[in-house]
Formats: structure tokens, C-alpha cells, sequence
């Protein structure tokens, strides 16, 4: 997974405590490093990074408050959020549901990047892409409709490995993507005509009404919480006709949780009403596990829906 984002004190010492205390950490001497870090945040009060890994530690050791108190810190600190401490105070139920900070989602990608493929093929089994891809052609067939789209938009295109598996299939293949990090791998493999550094809901806000005939997001849509903006610009930018298709995570209860791999899941029925909101027609929600986690399949959804 992405190396730890760390952001310095400013202060020398308070940063040699904080590299002591994650070594403790991940040695298993939690106390110990705890100790550590409160020593770190002494020396500097707004030391995110202490604050963000002292929560964690309160959190592995099963101090609720306190570790509450240090992602409240941690948030204070940096108003960005770039360590996610919002979502583990999510988590802990201190918190409403809510969508991913920008800043946290760009800085764990842009870190990501170079290792992102390698790190999803290899270690954690990735296989949206080419979930998607089998069940977009499943759909065209069934349909009696060619399964060609001159324009594609990839939302969330990271290094592009939805658009390798589209590549035969698309005339036209537009990325976009909140990391510069992503965008910078995506663009090397030639497979792109367009490629922006956005968010998906404000990049697809630029685009014209009826200006692409597929919208593929391979294992994006699990960093938003309420897919209705993205399901209803997605609509927006499809021709009549166009296609729609996503891998999401799911879970056996109702509505959105935010798991704990820090990302959300969506359950089926939430998923068939969100599409009926936003005028899509289903023609595909099947159990599919788009990458694994802790050596066991990831519980999602493939899902596939036209225009009318």
C-alpha cells in the first residue's frame, strides 16, 4: 500500500520522536510509542502527523476518547485533512457521514503512483478493469448493439489499466483523475487523447451534454459516499444510448458505510435506487470482488446502465 504520508513539525527533534515512535509502532510496543509521541507533541503542539498516529495507536489499543481527542487534533491542524483523520473519527462514530477530504485522496495517490500497479496486480489481486470490460460487452450483446464507443471517459483513470482494457473498443479515451501523481503514469502509456488532473464530479462538469458514449470507473466510486452528483452528471454527458459502467464495494445492510479499508460501501438497493434517480437503466448489478484485501476477496458489486 501507499508509503505513510508524513508531514514534518518543523521542529528536529519533535520529528526524530515521531520516526522512534513509528518504529515502536510497528514493532508492537504501543504504549511506548504512545509515550513518544506525546514527547513529539510537546516540542510541537501542531504536529499532524504526531497527532494522526497517536489517534491510530489510542484506536489499536481500544481508548476510544482518547483516540477521538488525537484525530480531532489531527484535523485541527491541518484543515486539509491530508492523513484522513475525518474518516477514522467516522469510523469511531464522532462523526456524520461525509465525503472523502480532496486533499486526503490526492495526497494518498500522488504517493501511490509510482508503485500503483504493481501494488494492485500483484499484491492485492485488482481485477475491476476487467470486470467492467466483460460485463459492458455482456450488455452490448445481449442488447444486439456493437460494443465500440468512439468516446470514453475514464473516471478515476489512475495509471490508465481501464483504458488498456478498453483499448480495443474505444476510438477516444479521456482520463480523469485528483492525483497529478496518476495523471503523470496514465499519460506514459500513450493510451489517452485527453487526460486532466480533476475531480471526477467537477471534471465531468466540463464536459458538453451528449459528449460521450461510455463513462467507465474502475474502482473509483468507492472514494464517494452519495453517487447521486456523479450518477446524474454521468447521464448528462451520455448520448442517448451511452453507456455507464462501475465497480463498487458492498456490504449486507442498507444505505453507506464507511469500511475499514477507508473506503465506502454501497448496498445493492441503495445502488438500484441511486441509478433510478438519476434516469439511468440498469441492465447489469452482479456480485463481483474487484481486488483483495487481507488475502480474502473484497465484497462489490459490477454494475452496468444505459441512457434512455
Amino acid at each position: 500500500m501507499p508509503l505513510r504520508l508524513f508531514l514534518t513539525s518543523g521542529d528536529l527533534m519533535a520529528d526524530r520522536r515521531f520516526e522512534f515512535a513509528r518504529d515502536l509502532q510497528l514493532k508492537g510496543d504501543l504504549p511506548a510509542a504512545a509515550d513518544l509521541l506525546e514527547q513529539a507533541i510537546e516540542l510541537a503542539p501542531n504536529f499532524t502527523s504526531a497527532w494522526f498516529t497517536l489517534g491510530e495507536i489510542r484506536q489499536q489499543l481500544g481508548e476510544r476518547d482518547k483516540a477521538i481527542a488525537a484525530f480531532r487534533k489531527a484535523r485541527a491542524s491541518d484543515p486539509g485533512d491530508q492523513h484522513g483523520a475525518g474518516l477514522h473519527l467516522m469510523r469511531l462514530g464522532d462523526a456524520e457521514m461525509a465525503e472523502m477530504p480532496k486533499a486526503y485522496v490526492q495526497a494518498l495517490f500522488d504517493q501511490y503512483a509510482p508503485r500503483f500497479e504493481h501494488a494492485l496486480i500483484n499484491d492485492l489481486g485488482y481485477r475491476a478493469p476487467a470486470l467492467i470490460f466483460k460485463a459492458v460487452l455482456a450488455a452490448r450483446v445481449a442488447a444486439k448493439k456493437p460494443a465500440f464507443f468512439k468516446r470514453t471517459i475514464d473516471l478515476g483513470c489512475g495509471t490508465g489499466l481501464a483504458a488498456a482494457a478498453f483499448a480495443k473498443q474505444v476510438d477516444h479515451f479521456i482520463g480523469i483523475d485528483l492525483s497529478a501523481g496518476m495523471i503523470k503514469e496514465a499519460r506514459a502509456t500513450d493510451l489517452y487523447a485527453e487526460l486532466e488532473v480533476a475531480d471526477m464530479i467537477e471534471g465531468l462538469r466540463t464536459k458538453a451534454d451528449a459528449s460521450a458514449n461510455l463513462v467507465v470507473a474502475a474502482d473509483a466510486f468507492v472514494y464517494l459516499s452519495d453517487l447521486a452528483p456523479v450518477l446524474a452528471e454521468a447521464r448528462r454527458v451520455l448520448v442517448p444510448g451511452g453507456v455507464l459502467a462501475f465497480t463498487l464495494e458492498t456490504h449486507d445492510g442498507s444505505g453507506i458505510v464507511l469500511g475499514e479499508g477507508l473506503r465506502y460501501a454501497h448496498s445493492t438497493e441503495y445502488v438500484r435506487s441511486a441509478l433510478a434517480k438519476a434516469g439511468l437503466k440498469l441492465l447489469t448489478l452482479e456480485p463481483a470482488s474487484p481486488r483483495n484485501e487481507n488475502n480474502e476477496p473484497v465484497r462489490g458489486l459490477v454494475v452496468v446502465a444505459e441512457k434512455t
